[in-house]
């Protein structure tokens, strides 16, 4: 009877464990777990959803100043660079939808494509692409796959830039740039071209193993949620609770370094003044400036009064 009750237990773990591998999409529990960090508001799946006025912000700041932010909080490794672009001279920003493809093997690409069948789904490469709302990025690790490999061209394009109004970052090849490029707000960071595509389950060479999962784009650990910013030809990836933190910096340092500049120009300041940590003169004012110029500055008012409540000269 003992026997017979342990058999039992096992089948159900196995048959467990064979469901939860099928799963590809991360769970809103998981998703919560791995980012704990994020006290703000979320989507209903789970994913933090940094604010509008935030995204909006970012597009603004350097990639040297997301870059000392991050690294004094102790992610010195958000930046991946080298990158072929759709729209080099725009900016991309947006919350990453992740999508994680792995080399195509039969047995696995069955049991995950069944399993999406079972609730609707067709074609692999769309399924994180459904997921997408407007203010997204879809970020996607198809690991460099070139011949075959692609999984957008400008139908699936078309699709992504409907949902989000945004492009993608992409590490594999693309088909149908030109036909990207078409499109216009489809600023996009890709790693190569082939007119190929993916062919499933004929030519198996790719098949989606994560959806929303932690997944690497180059060198850099990717969480759905995070912010990226796109420009200069390097992608940033900024964690979600530290998004704020990274576009009020930029804006301070924005905000110093033109009064720097205007004095300087004016000769009411030495470059040595300047340049070193400045006296409570030198302070004093920085803070009248901004309160004469508060409404010609490239930082919202409302953001300058705010930080203005905080200084002490």
């Amino acid at each position: 009877m003992i026997k017979a009750k342990t058999i039992f237990v096992l089948l159900l773990v196995i048959l467990g464990q064979q469901s939860i591998a099928q799963q590809v999409q991360i769970s809103k529990e998981q998703l919560i777990a791995l980012t704990p960090e994020w006290k703000g508001e979320r989507f209903p799946d789970g994913r933090p959803k940094v604010s509008d006025k935030i995204l909006t912000r970012m597009k603004a700041v350097s990639v040297e100043e997301a870059w000392a932010v991050m690294k004094n909080a102790g992610y010195a490794y958000q930046i991946a660079e080298g990158w072929e672009r759709i729209n080099p001279d725009s900016v991309l920003v947006g919350r990453a939808v992740t999508a994680t493809f792995m080399p195509g093997r039969p047995d696995v690409w069955k049991a995950i494509d069944s399993a999406g069948k079972k609730t609707g789904k067709r074609g692999q490469n769309t399924w994180a692409v459904d997921l997408l709302v407007k203010g997204d990025v879809y970020v996607a690790d198809q690991f460099g796959a070139k011949r075959n490999g692609p999984t957008i061209g400008d139908n699936v394009g078309n699709a992504i830039y409907a949902k989000s109004g945004n492009g993608i970052v992409y590490d594999g090849a693309l088909r149908d740039v030109e036909g990207l490029k078409e499109i216009g707000g489809f600023t996009s960071f890709y790693t190569s071209y082939d007119p190929s595509h993916h062919n499933p389950p004929g030519d198996l060479n790719t098949m989606i193993v994560g959806i929303n999962q932690p997944t690497r784009i180059r060198t850099v650990t990717v969480m759905p949620g995070d912010v990226v910013l796109g420009k200069m030809g390097v992608v940033v990836f900024v964690p979600p609770h530290l998004a704020e933190k990274v576009v009020t910096t930029s804006e301070i340092v924005r905000l110093r370094d033109m009064f720097g500049h205007e004095r300087l120009r004016e000769g009411k300041y030495t470059a040595g003044q300047i340049d070193a940590r400045w006296s409570d003169e030198i302070e004093r004012d920085f803070s009248k400036w901004l309160n004469d110029h508060i409404n010609e500055l490239p930082v919202a008012k409302e953001q300058i009064q705010e930080f203005l409540k905080e200084r002490t000269w």
